[in-house]
């Protein structure tokens, strides 16, 4: 492909202002002319069919239950013997896991609830269970519909209708 029009054909190379450029027989014109290109043809590629990663595994049907993850309803309690335990105060697990002071005081004091990523890192810290896998029976009913969150969103009102 021509470095200067983009027309298909680039034929020479050439040396323009201290760059060298491939271009075609009418931009040849503009520079000095170091070589002849060779034409060159589509390289055919083979229909040979590879075989995949994953090809030789099964492919199991999904589950007739769905998986949700919710904080246990203990947390608060939890969280404040664990770091009793270890002697720490509230300011420094807050510091040994990157959150501020005061988000660990509204978790032991039960006024938010951690979300699953902050609550990852408590159990990891602290090496307590705050996470409960629960199942679901029927894949269509989510979390929300059952009343797990206890959050109602607009798209739960529309779906209400």
């Amino acid at each position: 492909m021509c470095d200067m029009c983009s027309s298909p054909e680039s034929v020479y190379r050439i040396e323009l202002e201290g760059s060298r450029l491939n271009v075609c027989e009418k931009c040849s014109s503009y520079g000095r002319i170091i070589a002849r290109l060779k034409r060159e043809e589509p390289v055919k590629k083979s229909k040979k069919k590879k075989q995949g990663m994953f090809e030789h595994m099964d492919i199991k049907p999904k589950k007739e239950s769905e998986t949700v993850q919710i904080i246990t309803s203990t947390y608060p309690g939890l969280i404040k013997k664990k770091r009793e335990k270890l002697g720490l105060k509230q300011k420094e697990l807050a510091k040994k896991i990157a959150e501020k002071e005061s988000v660990i005081h509204k978790l032991e004091s039960g006024r938010i609830k951690p979300g699953i990523p902050l609550a990852r890192k408590l159990e990891k810290f602290l090496r307590i269970k705050v996470i409960e896998e629960v199942e679901l029976d029927d894949p269509g009913i989510s979390s929300k519909k059952k009343g797990l969150s206890g959050d109602i969103t607009i798209g739960d009102l529309i779906n209400i209708k």
